[in-house]
């Protein structure tokens, strides 16, 4: 048991801490902590072990091999300081001479330092429009040009170095104001930063032991957010889970044990034919997910939708009642907020009647619209999701958060750790010391699971509701902004008519010599290959990236996204001006 003012936050030199390590091992440290951190670092030293244990001159011991002694400390003011760091030639140093390894301190400072300094390079110029999105080269370009293999004997550092910059070199800069090909664009620094601590911490979310804060975290990132879908109290239950194709899937397992708990110890053998139901616009991931719970793609029933992409909610009735008469079990209604393609929110009131009156579990998947709830004028759009059993929210998308990030909540408390808990005893003693409810991995279908709430949780604080709200604000008003700038504008056509629900702008670039042309065969067989040429354009110039695709009938069209907050109303007209460019002589 910790003894009175040991505990987490105290600076007291207990055993086994700082204060008490070696001398050697402590003047080592300040020499570290002065060369990177200057005059702090001799406060911190001088706290920490005192006056007997203030930095000792450079040249007190002897240099790890490969590096040289510390240069004295910065005293320039220069932003971003250009001064000479430690003398380290990583040509003749290898992994084996960083921390943990004896004497590794200043070598691993110095390495961790280089490296940061190559992620910050990288972060300045996704920001700078003159930079390509991407420099784009064939994969059988890329194999040829660079080593990727991997090999017996060990990479010096410095090659290790050169393999951080080559990898960053051909990435797409995905925070670029110009990258529109996704919906996760964007680069928030305190999401990046929060990311970085999470790798530091390297822990797992199964057991509060060992993940303390992060799993508190989760507790109360959770609650707000149900509160936010409208659950009284923010009531309920949810987890953090690797994207929303995964939170869609623990939806359709929970509503399958909500309905039938013994297909958990028996098997789909022992319940009837279940049917699910899904707009044809939905994610693939409902398919996906009764594909891989044993219920089928066939057991997937496409509702169909109107021209807007929403779900008929009477053609929704029709189906159900045609399944029953089947002798088929209707288990789950998967409603979208915000589809793929069109952006298009699902008419979550009428379609709550209907599970209501037919006793369906109604599951939300607001992966791409889920964010809107954070906006007071757009929230409006997902009315009725208060309704819902459960709801898939991916923060990684409309609200920037990095990858990955998504959310699964489920409005009845205790379902999902029925469902999916199998009394690992190794793991969730019921015998600890603290409470158990706080062992949240017992309910998750992974045992190793990332940490993905600290960054939402992070950048909430540093943004609140409010700043949130402006950055989505933001984001549909410059897709307004596009789409009233190219409906009337001479070669263009949008997919739809209205200005856009979300952010998704969906629209054919006709070429001049398409323009004078009758609808036909030709004409729709020429226009299937303008986008995709127009695309292979901007991704070999590395202008812009915007995404195309086909949808029923209707041949390849652009399908514009904003979620980057970096966008400007500048950013919008030069991608229309690229495509135009690009597209002239089609």
């Amino acid at each position: 048991m910790a003894s009175p003012g040991s505990g987490f936050w105290s600076f007291g030199a207990e055993e086994g801490s700082a204060a008490a390590e070696t001398p050697g091992t402590a003047r080592a440290w300040c020499q570290v902590a002065q060369k990177f951190t200057g005059g702090i670092g001799n406060k911190l030293c001088a706290l920490l072990y005192g006056d007997a244990e203030k930095p000792v001159e450079t040249g007190a011991r002897a240099a790890a091999p490969g590096v040289a002694e510390p240069r004295p400390t910065c005293t320039c003011d220069k932003k971003p300081c250009g001064c000479q760091k430690a003398d380290v030639n990583y040509a003749f140093l290898h992994s084996t001479d960083l921390l943990p390894t004896c004497n590794g301190e200043i070598t691993t400072m110095s390495f961790l330092q280089d490296v940061v300094d190559i992620l910050l390079q990288y972060v300045v110029k996704s920001f700078d429009r003159s930079t390509k999105v991407i420099d784009f080269h064939y994969p059988n370009e890329l194999l040829q040009e660079y080593n990727w293999e991997l090999a017996d004997q060990p990479q010096t550092l410095e090659e290790i170095l050169l393999n951080c910059r080559t990898t960053l070199k051909y990435a797409i800069k995905t925070g670029h104001p110009r990258y529109f090909n996704q919906l996760s664009t964007g680069l928030d620094m305190v999401g990046l930063a929060a990311d970085w601590l999470t790798s530091a911490a390297n822990t797992n979310m199964f057991t509060y032991e060992i993940a303390p804060v992060f799993v508190l975290l989760e507790y109360v990132t959770l609650r707000k957010m149900r509160e936010m879908v409208g659950w009284p109290g923010g009531c309920g239950d949810g987890i953090f889970s690797p994207g929303g194709a995964i939170s869609n899937m623990y939806a359709m397992l929970i509503a399958r044990f909500k309905m039938f708990p013994e297909v958990k110890e028996k098997g789909m053998a022992a319940i009837p034919r279940l049917v699910a139901f899904t707009s044809e616009h939905s994610h693939f991931s409902v398919k996906k997910g009764a594909a891989a719970l044993g219920i089928g793609t066939d057991s997937v029933i496409l509702i169909r939708c109107d021209e807007r992409g929403k779900m008929i909610p009477s053609d929704l009735e029709r189906r159900i009642v045609e399944a029953k008469q089947k002798g088929f079990v209707p288990f789950l209604v998967s409603a979208t907020a915000g589809t793929t393609v069109y952006g298009a929110f699902d008419p979550l009131i009428a379609i709550a009647d209907i599970c209501k009156k037919y006793k369906i579990w109604m599951h939300v998947d607001g992966a791409w619209g889920g964010g809107l709830l954070m906006s007071r004028k757009h929230k409006w759009k997902l009315n009725g999701v208060e309704r819902a059993n459960s709801v898939t929210w991916n923060p990684h998308k409309m609200m920037g958060v990095p990858l990955q990030c998504s959310a699964l909540l489920v409005r009845e408390e205790g379902l999902m750790q029925s469902c999916n808990q199998m009394h690992a005893s190794y793991l969730f003693q019921q015998d600890k010391h603290y409470d158990l409810s706080y062992d949240t991995g017992d309910k998750a279908l992974q045992c190793g699971r990332h940490v993905d709430v600290f960054k939402l949780w992070l950048m909430w604080r540093a943004k609140g509701t409010t700043g949130f709200e402006a950055q989505i604000d933001k984001c549909l008003e410059l897709a307004e902004y596009l789409y009233n700038k190219i409906k009337n504008r001479e070669g263009y056509e949008m997919v739809f008519d209205g200005k856009p629900q979300h952010t998704n702008v969906c629209f054919w670039y006709i070429p001049p010599s398409l323009r004078g042309m009758e609808d036909g065969e030709e004409r729709t067989s020429r226009l299937m290959k303008v986008a995709p040429v127009i695309k292979a354009r901007m991704m070999e110039y590395g202008t812009t990236m915007v995404s195309y695709q086909p949808l029923g009938d209707k041949v390849n069209f652009f399908r514009m996204v904003i979620s980057n907050p970096a966008a400007t109303h500048q950013d919008i007209d030069f991608l229309i001006d690229e495509i135009e460019r690009l597209g002239q002589d089609l």
